[in-house]
């Protein structure tokens, strides 16, 4: 028995050195995309590009590594969509009534990372995910990929601003617009197929065609990693001693717990790991996940956690830890390809001042499209449980943020349940939900 066999016991789980390398790069190939649409999704939040492609590398291959060496789980892990929009949505003050420095969300998001490890510890994540209605942590993600969705269709360009009706159709006729649909239906078939890393593939395919019609600047492939200080180390912490900084670390908290547990218990499943309806080591496995996310911060990046693409190296034989160990050095040797990530994400200028980002969008619209599957779970025939959910889930896109989305959602809930006459069924969390988040509403209203 060789070492590595000894030490992730890939034999025992039914696997072999040849598959978990295989399931390692397989999942790589599916999630790889997050290094090319982090930093362009950061960068709106006035972060510096490289940077931020460096942090995400860095912390993505770190706590894929914890995962792989303390629970020896195939899960791999980087930032979350989802969590990086909420991010940009904090900084540019959508959230809290006011522009927040990027440096003071980084200490939000530390500041959770550090609450997820306490909870994971002491082993209290439980009683909090099961105290949550089971229609409202379905909504989150199915709101969340609308709203990713869209800011992927107005990044395309597919849809533009307009006057009296918010928004319209954009001009299907511009170049870089049909190059971006191009790359989505090039997407949409190869996930069809099944093919591994589709989304990388369409977007390798759609910036080798924007490089073909002069769309994109050639900058290369192949260089040394970009400088990570501009956002290495640059927390501020004194800036969370505003109170409306508070539902913003409860939120980051609580998405990035939804996440967590929704892919390891997924994963997990496919992979044979549940023991009796449970993940066994499941608290390694989620401070795993907390580790990336503090981590993460002091990078420079958002909410670092599971994916719940790892079950692709799943389908591919993944079984161990020693397939993360594969994924995390792809990450690392990421680092060195900053060139092409930085063609893929820097953005195609119009002459109207737009800049459209065809190679990346595609993915945004992809990824979105997946999101909302949990939407199929909401017991829509229960108008108490349908309404807040639904106000979720619009929510979200229609006023252009997840945290005014979920407020109106978590509001909602309690108060038609007291109203109908079924207090009893409402858990103190959620109150204590509803009045934190009904003060984002409160602070906005005297903001206003």
């Amino acid at each position: 028995m060789s070492l590595l066999d000894r030490w992730f016991g890939f034999s025992r789980a039914g696997s072999s050195l040849r598959a978990e390398v295989r399931g390692g790069l397989v999942t790589f190939l599916a999630m790889s995309y997050i290094i090319f649409v982090q930093p362009a999704v950061l960068a709106g939040a006035g972060m510096d590009f490289g940077a931020v492609m460096v942090a995400t590398c860095i912390s993505s291959a770190l706590a894929t590594l914890v995962m792989a060496f303390w629970a020896n789980y195939p899960v791999a892990l980087a930032p979350c969509m989802g969590e990086n929009f909420f991010f940009v949505s904090v900084v540019t003050g959508v959230v809290t009534g006011s522009k927040v420095p990027w440096q003071t969300a980084l200490a939000a998001v530390f500041v959770s990372g550090v609450l997820f490890l306490i909870l994971s510890l002491v082993k209290l994540r439980e009683a909090l995910i099961d105290k949550l209605p089971a229609s409202l942590k379905f909504a989150i993600p199915a709101g969340i990929g609308l709203f990713i969705a869209f800011i992927g269709m107005q990044n395309l360009g597919l849809v533009v601003a307009a006057p009296g009706s918010m928004v319209r159709l954009g001009n299907l006729a511009s170049g870089p617009v049909l190059l971006g649909l191009g790359g989505l239906l090039l997407c949409a078939v190869l996930m069809t197929l099944g093919v591994a890393g589709a989304m990388l593939w369409s977007m390798l395919a759609v910036l080798a065609a924007g490089l073909l019609f002069g769309f994109i600047r050639w900058q290369g492939v192949v260089d040394v990693p970009p400088d990570p200080r501009p956002v290495l180390l640059q927390l501020d912490f004194a800036g969370l001693l505003d109170l409306a900084m508070l539902p913003v670390v409860v939120l980051f908290l609580f998405m990035v717990l939804f996440d967590t547990v929704g892919t390891l218990v997924g994963v997990g499943q496919q992979a044979g790991l549940m023991k009796d309806g449970k993940l066994e080591r499941a608290s390694r496995a989620l401070a795993a996940d907390a580790i990336g996310t503090t981590a993460g911060a002091l990078l420079g990046t958002s909410t670092v956690s599971s994916y719940i693409e790892s079950a692709a190296g799943v389908a591919a034989g993944a079984r161990t830890g020693l397939a993360s160990v594969v994924t995390a050095l792809c990450f690392l040797a990421a680092l060195f390809f900053y060139p092409l990530i930085k063609m893929a994400g820097g953005g195609v200028a119009l002459a109207d001042g737009q800049v459209l980002q065809p190679v990346t969008a595609p993915v945004l619209i992809a990824v979105g499209a997946l999101m909302l599957s949990s939407a199929r779970h909401i017991e829509w025939d229960d108008f108490s449980e349908a309404l807040p959910a639904f106000l979720v889930l619009a929510g979200i896109p229609l006023t252009y943020s997840i945290a005014d989305g979920l407020a109106l959602g978590f509001v909602a809930w309690p108060l038609i349940k007291l109203l109908s006459g079924r207090a009893r069924q409402i858990p103190w969390l959620v109150l204590v939900l509803a009045v934190l988040l009904g003060g984002v509403f409160v602070m906005k209203a005297m903001l206003a």
